[in-house]
């Protein structure tokens, strides 16, 4: 009987870590992209999220199920200690009384690419959010996990991850009415924006693959 992925890789099967990188690393470096807009710590994610996945094989669960779930929580964890340690970065900065540096110009790519002054908003907003919020929504809207497969990943029951997703889309929906209203966008219209905007955030889904 022929071993799944899983199994494949828990034994320490490096073909089978090969397959799951091939099947995945262009998609955790879009959800890094997006995350962090800067192409060089987005592949430095990726190279970390699958150094973890090869270090942490042994704690897999036995089973059959999709590997998709675990690989997008591991890229995770390692994009919230990339978070930190960019903030102990800039507090570093400000305490040496140094200027925060230029805004890389790979954010301005990610925002020519991004479909839309609706999607260019939620990217702006996202940062007003918990950071749990900003996870789920990252994971259902731009990765495209299910509610099953994000709780999966983050470790959460699937009602978390539903009211999360609820209270993240409520908050951008208001936040993202706000900022086209005040940039005067056309798009800007009460009851139409919001939609609109998750709309161009799901078209964004391979648009960097």
């Amino acid at each position: 009987m022929e071993l799944s992925q899983r199994a494949r890789l828990r034994a320490g099967d490096r073909h089978a870590l090969g397959e799951l990188f091939d099947a995945h690393a262009q998609d955790v470096y879009a959800y890094a992209l997006r995350t962090l807009g800067d192409r060089a710590a987005a592949e430095d994610v990726v190279s970390m999220t699958f150094l973890e996945v090869w270090g942490l094989r042994a704690k897999l669960r036995e089973g059959d199920e999709a590997l998709r779930p675990w690989v997008f929580g591991v890229a995770t964890n390692v994009l919230r200690n990339t978070a930190r340690a960019a903030r102990r970065h800039r507090a570093a900065l400000e305490r040496l009384g140094e200027r925060e540096p230029e805004e890389d110009f790979a954010e301005e790519l990610v925002a020519r690419l991004d479909a839309g002054a609706e999607l260019a908003a939620v990217r702006r907003a996202l940062p007003a959010l918990r950071r749990a919020e900003r996870e789920v929504f990252r994971l259902c809207v731009w990765v495209g996990l299910d509610y099953v497969s994000a709780a999966e990943a983050l470790g959460i029951p699937v009602g978390t991850v539903r009211s999360r997703l609820s209270r993240a889309r409520t908050r951008l929906r208001s936040l993202v009415e706000k900022d086209l209203m005040e940039r005067r966008e056309p798009a800007a219209v009460p009851g139409q924006v919001g939609e609109s905007g998750f709309r161009a955030a799901r078209s964004m889904q391979g648009e960097l693959r």
